[in-house]
């Protein structure tokens, strides 16, 4: 079972989550996904999958804490992976 998942916060608010499929984490690294799917120049930050809350009532109102660390990376301007990860 994947533990980690990747964040970023969408330009029209809230908090976007990417769950790696388990497929991708046999040829690619999770910052590899991130930085493929991830809108280009968004930060993002991966984090532990116990950091996400349970109850997803209010999802919709969710919001990153102002406190976050530095990112973890951004997005790229691409939506594939480099050749060196799929080769």
């Amino acid at each position: 079972m994947q533990t980690k998942r990747i964040l970023y916060a969408p330009a029209g608010g809230g908090v976007a989550i990417i769950t790696p499929g388990l497929a991708a984490l046999k040829f690619a690294t999770i910052e590899q996904i991130a930085t493929k799917d991830v809108p280009t120049g968004m930060p993002y930050w991966i984090v532990d999958a116990s950091a996400i809350p349970a109850d997803r009532t209010f999802r919709a109102a969710w919001e990153l804490p102002v406190d976050m660390p530095d990112p973890d990376g951004y997005g790229s301007d691409s939506s594939v992976f480099p050749e060196e990860v799929l080769s």
